[in-house]
């Protein structure tokens, strides 16, 4: 484990607004690392999973849980977390497990029949780390703006829903009727996520069905379009946490399909693709380096 208060003199702060935000940048990389092990290891177990989906999204889930995102209170008075694209499930057990949420040896059950950890999450399966169950793409970002809707009306508008969206599931109609929503009702407690790393399971975004101008889209249906680099830590909370300027954000992340292991790096195959032997030996190995 790789706690913030244990690592105080490798933390960089910075300032958004009127609050102090601490980043443990150092602890948050080394957490992604022990996460993208055992993604390695658990789908090689379960000869199942999305490696390639799985390893793209890992620092931006560890950093939204480890500096971002305040889930010390119980539901509803807490941020929320949305895998809208569901098929990413494992690398958020991983993540979990890495950060201490979830207790590793249960990435064995993982793909097993009525198990904890199935292929798409399940909230009655994690029920504290699961918000909703999903998997069938296009449906988090309509479920973020009814919770930050309800926050609202509720009078929690302080809290925020976060939403991590695939870049390939934007081309789900449902998605962008949910943008005109949190336009329209000015959800400025709603963040979206985009794991933009231009691949999908049958080649490049741009090929299949073209996203560009991203930025340009989105501003169009009424958000706050923001870039960053979606493996570094500070780039990931900055963009966060940046000043509100009251209108329902949304982040695209500039990531890597099979992000840190060399071979599977921009690959579309290994969207689906399982490591062997040889092929887990060699990725666990380029981790430690």
């Amino acid at each position: 484990m790789f706690s913030i208060e244990n690592q105080l003199k490798m933390i960089e702060t910075f300032y958004h607004c009127d609050r102090e935000v601490r980043v443990d940048v150092q602890a948050i990389k080394q957490t992604a690392r022990q996460a993208r092990r055992y993604v390695l290891q658990m789908n090689h177990r379960a000869g199942k999973g999305h490696t390639g989906a799985d390893l793209s999204e890992i620092d931006i889930i560890c950093t939204l849980f480890m500096a971002v995102m305040d889930r010390r209170a119980a539901r509803p008075d807490r941020d929320r977390f949305i895998l809208s694209k569901g098929h990413g499930a494992g690398g958020l057990y991983c993540s979990a497990a890495a950060m201490g949420i979830i207790d590793p040896q249960i990435l064995d059950q993982y793909m097993g029949d009525d198990t904890l950890l199935a292929g798409h999450p399940i909230r009655q399966k994690l029920p504290e780390l699961v918000e909703i169950n999903s998997g069938g793409l296009g449906h988090g970002l309509s479920i973020g703006v009814g919770l930050a809707l309800g926050n609202k009306l509720a009078g929690l508008g302080h809290r925020r829903a976060f939403v991590l969206l695939g870049d390939g599931e934007l081309a789900e109609g449902s998605n962008w009727e949910a943008a005109m929503s949190a336009s329209k009702f000015q959800l400025d407690n709603l963040v979206a996520i985009v794991d933009r790393n231009r691949l999908q399971l049958a080649g490049k975004t741009e090929e299949i069905m073209p996203l560009e101008p991203l930025g340009d889209k989105w501003c169009a249906f009424g958000f706050e379009v923001l870039e960053c680099d979606g493996h570094d830590p500070l780039s990931i909370a900055d963009a966060v946490n940046a000043p509100s300027v009251g209108k329902p954000r949304v982040i695209l992340a500039n990531t890597e399909k099979g992000h840190g292991i060399s071979f599977m790096a921009n690959v579309p195959a290994w969207h689906h693709a399982i490591p062997d032997d040889e092929q887990l030996a060699q990725g666990l190995a380029e981790l430690e380096e």
